[in-house]
């Protein structure tokens, strides 16, 4: 048994050191083709080196755990600094490869340490996401080129919403009727404004190169409201393509269904299915609708993309936690005074508003507080107000005669979410 026991200890060393190599050939194999085409001597790392400096760093992990920590030090010491000398003749070079290359053989090095101190999952992951980064050298170069002030804006505020404002916030109830969680409440603002920011993400890599219904459909992941707007507006002064620019705002209400059931099951999964059942025939008209009158216009696209704004802003964050606690706190009080009535009546006044605050606030409260089913009813009465603001929205700025068509996708999918909540109304016996 003592002899088995040894054996599987050494297996587990021979392990962790072939993945240590394997971890450098595998950037090696980058490395060495995209320098392919240099001239005799211009190379300073290809394969080979990469893999040794690899296999170097799992020795020197082995080294630190079995033998000597002082001379594994020592030994670390003396690679980094021939990993400097043996790029510093080129570190001057224009292009600034020598400076990549200098940085991927420390990393090569780390990753060997890793693998050889027993992380060899990570280790190889670690390679696997560094090659393919170094890979992507033409693509990230042309994306940095596309990008412009507003994008740049966009990333670092969604950075601050995301990264610098959580991990500071208080984790406990407090508060009136303990109605706030500092964290959990920016938490679920970081999940909105997530959506938000992948959907500009998404219309800016794919979107403006494919014209308006591709940004219309994927601006309808942050704001249907706004791509709506932006349509009509175009709709007024066009003649030539209505048919595309009311599919765009068809389809991206579709998407809007979309986005809503996503954050219901995300946030409150316990009015997931009977707001699904209330907003997927409605979701499926607007979408068919919007196919169809697509399909009528005969182009999937136009020259023109959909302006969008900027959807990642502080102010207007920091605006919608702070609407979000309100309606936290009136609801715990809607709840204590007035019991499930008052919740359901708040909730679609307020909802009316803003859907995406109305769908965190019912998430927030106590389980069993609300029936899933009165709670689903009352999203989707919210969403319907939104759709009905939308057709109003596109017939004023577009006037009758150029926006019936868009106005009556709206419409049309509006009617059939009535009924659907109509329906469950009476078939699930729901009471405020």
């Amino acid at each position: 048994m003592a002899m088995l026991t040894d054996f599987s200890g050494e297996w587990l060393i021979y392990r962790d050191l072939a993945i240590a190599l394997a971890t450098g050939l595998l950037i090696g194999v980058e490395r060495g083709w995209t320098m392919r085409g240099e001239r005799k001597g211009a190379r300073v790392a290809g394969i080979r080196t990469f893999g040794l400096i690899a296999g170097l760093g799992g020795l020197v992990a082995l080294i630190a755990q079995s033998l000597n920590l002082i001379m594994a030090a020592i030994l670390l010491a003396g690679i980094v600094i021939m990993l400097g000398f043996s790029h510093a003749k080129t570190i001057h070079e224009p292009d600034g490869r020598s400076i990549t290359n200098f940085v991927v053989s420390l990393l090569t090095l780390c990753l060997g340490l890793l693998a050889g101190s027993g992380y060899p999952a990570l280790a190889m992951a670690g390679a696997a996401i560094t090659t393919g980064l170094l890979s992507m050298r033409s693509e990230l170069h042309g994306f940095l080129g596309k990008l412009g002030s507003t994008d740049i804006n966009v990333m670092i505020r969604f950075a601050l919403i995301a990264l610098a404002v959580l991990p500071f916030l208080p984790n406990r109830d407090f508060g009136p009727y303990d109605a706030f969680n500092l964290q959990q409440l920016w938490f679920v603002v970081i999940l909105v404004t997530g959506l938000s920011f992948a959907g500009y993400v998404a219309n800016r890599l794919f979107g403006e190169s494919h014209g308006t219904v591709v940004t219309a459909v994927i601006g309808g992941a942050y704001s249907s409201t706004a791509v709506t707007a932006s349509l009509a507006q175009r709709l007024r002064g066009e003649d030539s393509n209505r048919r595309t620019l009311s599919a765009g705002i068809a389809l991206a209400s579709a998407v809007m269904y979309v986005r809503v059931l996503l954050l219901t099951f995300i946030l409150a999964r316990f009015a997931f299915v009977p707001l699904a059942m209330i907003l997927t025939p409605a979701a499926l008209v607007a979408a068919v609708i919007g196919l169809l009158q697509l399909r009528r216009s005969g182009a999937a696209k136009t020259d023109k993309s959909v302006e969008t704004r900027n959807p990642v802003r502080l102010l207007p964050a920091f605006f919608f936690a702070l609407t979000v606690a309100a309606m936290s706190l009136a609801a715990r009080w809607a709840e204590a005074e007035f019991g499930t009535s008052g919740i359901a009546y708040l909730v679609l006044i307020m909802g009316s508003f803003d859907v995406d605050a109305a769908i965190i606030t019912l998430g927030a409260l106590p389980p069993e507080t609300i029936l899933s089913n009165l709670a689903g009813f009352v999203l989707a009465m919210t969403v319907l107000a939104n759709m009905l603001f939308k057709a109003g929205v596109a017939g004023f700025t577009a006037g009758w005669k150029n926006g019936r068509s868009a106005v009556a996708a709206l419409v049309a999918s509006s009617i059939v979410l009535a009924i659907a909540g109509l329906v469950s109304f009476v078939a699930l016996d729901i009471h405020f």
